[in-house]
Parts: structure tokens; C-alpha cells; sequence
């Protein structure tokens, strides 16, 4: 069993599993209040929108991405214009009327029906981005546009055709949609397991039970694959056999979503089946036992990865750090202070990345050395200057190719969970410190938009050129929700997408847990 942070030493399974599971009457913390300052930072996030929209208007509207740096466009997510749907969720919750007036425009003209590049389509990438960016804009704008679950359909019905076999469960990641046809390859649990949530909520609004039924049952086909270890399914999987490759165990990319959509789904549909929740809860817990792990330097709480051989890696990433506010999320779904606490000190470790950089700006990749003497990758040889950062943070960077920030949202995403459940204004503190340090180094001077860095600890060696939609979708929103009146989208009341776009919740019910 992994040692752990001593002030979490505990019996686990007893702590864990000694009562059911059962849902919370409220994630959020009760009688949240914000300071006087808050006001001012949740205005100071919306003007980076505003000035990041603006760029992407001016240089590259219509395209799927701005160009930051250079000017000019780039079109990886087929073309469709994804910083525009993908912002359409941000523009309501944040009242730019205007702009989300012209996205509206825009988007009732796209063209579904074949990919705009010679590129094919991510079942993924275009679930989570355009079908949830129009099926979350028509719920939070009161539902008045019909046209945006009319589009959602569109798109999905061309998704649909991941699933090529008869009988097939579990979709393939790509397919052409000129012709229709899949790539025939293997995908990953991320890609076939992060789909419910979307495809549950267009069946509400289209009365359509088959998009529900492909998504969901893609889920729990995986989930009925025996895992190397209880709840932990590995990273790949081929969708033609129904079958994991490898062994390979991590909370960050390929994984990361699959896991977190196990929980959302649970309390999104209120589901009478306990196998989503009991699924997640078993996850958590094998994670506690086997991949939770404590720095030499520092004390800092992190969850590694193990390898095909059994081997475990001391390795973090920016994307993995949503942990935090997931195991936030779903601890305090299900009453367990246990998985709250572990939940808050994993968010204390990511936020770390950030506080101990030059930019104070957290990196793609990290990695650490482990009080667990035999983790393989303790054995890594460090350079004088790793070692020096890392006697000083309880981290070290790995390279200049996984110092960058590409404009991701997990960090910031799991400290918005971390306010909203316990109202400590230390989580205020370290977003207003974000705002300043965004201002400082992601400002592009051509165009006036915001770039990522190429190494967040050496800002000098410049900017990566492309504005991610997700940075309008995911970073700006939860900033903004963090300083903004915690019963707006509150997590009592929707359910967020790996995107960040907001579905709405019924009411919780008591139970969603069979207990162990």
C-alpha cells in the first residue's frame, strides 16, 4: 500500500466503505460569501475574454482557431468554428449578449455534414466541444433557440457511425464524414467513455433514446472489463474486441475523462443503476491504496501513474490535475470527508506547479521523487538543476519539451471545486494571482489575444501561436465563476462537462451508492 501524506494515515477501506454511499443534500459549501474584491476580478476575467474574443474575431473568425502570435487562423477541429461554439456557454453565463448573438448566427449555418478539412472527425473532441457547446448554450439561455438542439442532432447522428459493427459497444475514435466510414483502430477510455453526459442530454430534447443508449453502453462495457486493479481501467482499448492493450494506469490524458464522467453521469441522470457511482468510488479507492504517493520535498500529495509492468512513475501532468476537483466533487456527492480531504491535497499539489514557477504559471508535465524507495522512478538521474528545483519545490521539470502552458484549465478547475465546497478565500487569493500573471505573460502584442508559453519557468523563449477553444470554453469560465455569485451555476444545480459546459441537474436524489 502507498505511504500517504501522514495527516490522511488512516484505515482506508474501513473509512471508505464502513457506511453506503449516499448523496449529498449540497456540494457547495452553505452561506458562501465573497469579499468586496471579488467583483473586481470577475470583471477583470471577463475583459480577457473580451480581448481574447476580439483577436479571434478580427484574425479568424469562422476558423477554428486563432493565430495569436502571427495573426491568421488555424482549423483543426474540422472547421466548424470551434471557439465560437465552444464560447457560446461563457458568453450567457457572462452576459456578452452581443457576442453570443452573432455565435448564434454563426452557428445556425454550419455545416455538419462533412468535415470543412481533409481531416476526419474525433467522436471525442467533437462531443465535448460542438455537440456540448450547442446543448449547453440552448439549456443556460433558457432553451429559446430550437434550432441549437437541431444542429446538436446534426452533428450526432454523423457520430453515430462510430459505432461500425453490428452489436458494436464501444465506438471507434475517427471517422469520415463525407463517407461515413471509421478508422479502424484502437482508441482509449477517454475517447469511448466520455460521451454520456452529452448524449444523455440530447436525448432529452430529441425524445431519441438511441443516443443515450450508445454512449452509456460504451461505459459500461468498459466498466465490465475486468481492470488490472478494482475500478481502474488501463489507459487503451480496442473497440472491435471489446478488450483492454496493456495495463497502463493514470488519471491524466487518455484516461482522465472516463474517470470523471463515472460520477457526473451517476448524479446527471439520477440513474437508479449504482454501477457508475460504485464504479467511481472503487477507482478512488484502488488509487488511495496503490497510486497515491508523498514527495521527499515537501509532503506534497500526488497520484502516480503505473506502468504496463507494474512499475509506478512519480509523474504529474496539467491535464491529470482536474483530480482534485473531481475527488472534490464526488466526496462531497457521497458524504465521504475522506476522499474531500485526499481531493484538497491533490489540488494543493498542482496549485504548487504554479506557485513555485517563474510565470507563476504551472507546467504541462512534472515529475517528483517519492518516499516509496523502490518506485521506479526514483532511479531517474537528475541534473544539477533539477535537483535544485526540486530540494526547493518537491517537483522537478522534466524538459523544456513539457514546460509549456498550452492555455489549460485543470489547475484552475479544481480550484474553483475547492472554493465552491469549502468557501476558504486562500482559493480566491491564488485565481486573483492568476489574472495578474495571465496579464503579465499570455498577452500577445500583435493581435492583443492571449498565447501560451513555450516554458512557464524561462518566459523568453517566446509564445505558442494558437488560441485553444478551451481557453474560452474552460479557463475563462471557471475563473469567472470563481469570483461570481457561487447560486449562479451552482454544483448543486449543474453538472459540467470535461469542457466546461454546464448541464442542468434535477434535484439529488439519496441515494446512488450501494455501499461496500
Amino acid at each position: 500500500m502507498a505511504r500517504v501524506n501522514p495527516r490522511f494515515a488512516l484505515l482506508l477501506s474501513t473509512l471508505l466503505w464502513s457506511t453506503p454511499l449516499s448523496f449529498s443534500a449540497s456540494v457547495q459549501a452553505p452561506n458562501l460569501v465573497l469579499p468586496s474584491s471579488a467583483s473586481t476580478h470577475r470583471d477583470a476575467v471577463k475583459d480577457i475574454f473580451v480581448r481574447s474574443y476580439n483577436a479571434y474575431r478580427q484574425y479568424a473568425f469562422g476558423n477554428d482557431t486563432v493565430r495569436p502570435v502571427t495573426g491568421g487562423f488555424a482549423n483543426e477541429r474540422n472547421g466548424w468554428g470551434a471557439s465560437i461554439v465552444d464560447a457560446m456557454s461563457t458568453m450567457v453565463i457572462m452576459g456578452l449578449d452581443d457576442f453570443y448573438k452573432e455565435a448564434l448566427e454563426f452557428s445556425s449555418k454550419i455545416d455538419f455534414s462533412r468535415s470543412q478539412t481533409n481531416a476526419t472527425v474525433s467522436v471525442f473532441e467533437t462531443t465535448i466541444r460542438y455537440l456540448g457547446g450547442l446543448i449547453s448554450a440552448y439549456e443556460l439561455e433558457g432553451r429559446r433557440n430550437q434550432f441549437l438542439v437541431d444542429k446538436a442532432k446534426e452533428v450526432t447522428d454523423k457520430m453515430a457511425f462510430a459505432w461500425a459493427q453490428p452489436n458494436q459497444t464501444i465506438p471507434f475514435g475517427f471517422l469520415n464524414f463525407t463517407t461515413n466510414t471509421v478508422v479502424v483502430d484502437t482508441s482509449n477510455i477517454a475517447e469511448a467513455g466520455t460521451l454520456d453526459l452529452e448524449w444523455f442530454t440530447l436525448t432529452k430534447y430529441t425524445k431519441n433514446d438511441t443516443y443515450r443508449r450508445l454512449a452509456e453502453d460504451s461505459v459500461r462495457t468498459i466498466i465490465n472489463i475486468p481492470p488490472p486493479l478494482p475500478g481502474l481501467a488501463p489507459q487503451e482499448i480496442d473497440p472491435a474486441k471489446n478488450r483492454f492493450i496493456g495495463s497502463y494506469l493514470t488519471w491524466s490524458g487518455g484516461s482522465d475523462s472516463y474517470f470523471e464522467y463515472l460520477i457526473k453521469y451517476a448524479r446527471l441522470t439520477n440513474t437508479e443503476d449504482n454501477i457508475f457511482a460504485d464504479t467511481w468510488a472503487a477507482a478512488v479507492d484502488s488509487s488511495i491504496r496503490y497510486l497515491l504517493r508523498t514527495s521527499t520535498v515537501g509532503n506534497w500529495t500526488y497520484l502516480a501513474d503505473r506502468d504496463d509492468d507494474g512499475n509506478i512513475i512519480g509523474i504529474g501532468s496539467h491535464l491529470a490535475c482536474f483530480h482534485g476537483g473531481n475527488w472534490i466533487y464526488g466526496g462531497r456527492l457521497l458524504n465521504n470527508q475522506t476522499i474531500v480531504n485526499y481531493g484538497l491535497a491533490l489540488n494543493d499539489a498542482c496549485w504548487n506547479t504554479y506557485a513555485s514557477t517563474l510565470t507563476g504559471i504551472g507546467p504541462e508535465v512534472f515529475l517528483y521523487i517519492t518516499t516509496n524507495a523502490t518506485d521506479e522512478s526514483n532511479s531517474l538521474i537528475l541534473t544539477q538543476e533539477q535537483q535544485a528545483f526540486y530540494q526547493q519545490h518537491g517537483f522537478y521539470l522534466n524538459s523544456s519539451d513539457t514546460s509549456y502552458y498550452d492555455l489549460r484549465p485543470e489547475v484552475l478547475e479544481s480550484n474553483f471545486y475547492a472554493w465552491r465546497a469549502t468557501g476558504d478565500t486562500k482559493y480566491l487569493d491564488r485565481a486573483a494571482s492568476t489574472i495578474d500573471n495571465f496579464n503579465k505573460y499570455l498577452v500577445a502584442e500583435k493581435t492583443g489575444g492571449f498565447a501560451g508559453l513555450r516554458d512557464v519557468n524561462d518566459p523568453s523563449k517566446g509564445m505558442i501561436n494558437n488560441t485553444e477553444s478551451f481557453w474560452f470554453a474552460e479557463v475563462l469560465k471557471y475563473m469567472y465563476l470563481t469570483f461570481d455569485d457561487p447560486n449562479h451555476i451552482s454544483l448543486d444545480e449543474w453538472v459540467f462537462n470535461t469542457e466546461a459546459h454546464p448541464f442542468k441537474a434535477p434535484p439529488a436524489k439519496a441515494s446512488y451508492g450501494s455501499g461496500r
